[in-house]
């Protein structure tokens, strides 16, 4: 794969956006305790390849624990489209968008990018969890 414009929406289409993302550099899950309620399954970007198309006054910001992260989430359905942070480990801001929310993408395709575990639930973030199927 190469990086590619990719849709997304949340589930009412309040919020939509686009971001171009190299789906083959891998997409990562983690047993953090928001990331696992939500099975949140996301692709991280630079700010510059993500662009709001439409929404805002839609989203509602989730923070906890340290504050690091923005977890967006529409007001009227509560998809989780997108989130953003800042994490010096990875390069500084950041956005992570929601793989399972791009809108033109063939699940065959989907079945296909790469997925790296994370364990967040223990604050060893680049450890793989010892258990990773419920991810």
């Amino acid at each position: 794969m190469t990086v590619q414009t990719y849709q997304l929406s949340c589930h009412c289409g309040a919020v939509r956006c686009e971001a171009d993302v190299d789906l083959a550099e891998g997409s990562g899950r983690c047993n953090c305790s928001i990331c696992a309620k939500l099975r949140k399954w996301g692709a991280v970007i630079r700010p510059s390849a993500f662009r709001l198309l439409s929404g805002e006054d839609a989203l509602n910001n989730y923070q906890f624990g340290g504050f690091v992260a923005h977890h967006q989430f529409c007001k009227h359905c509560g998809v989780h489209v997108f989130g953003k942070g800042y994490v010096e480990e990875i390069g500084g801001d950041y956005y992570s968008v929601n793989v399972a929310c791009i809108d033109n993408i063939e699940h065959a395709e989907l079945a296909e990018v790469p997925v790296t575990y994370f364990d967040g639930r223990h604050n060893n973030w680049f450890e793989v969890p010892t258990v990773t199927r419920h991810l």
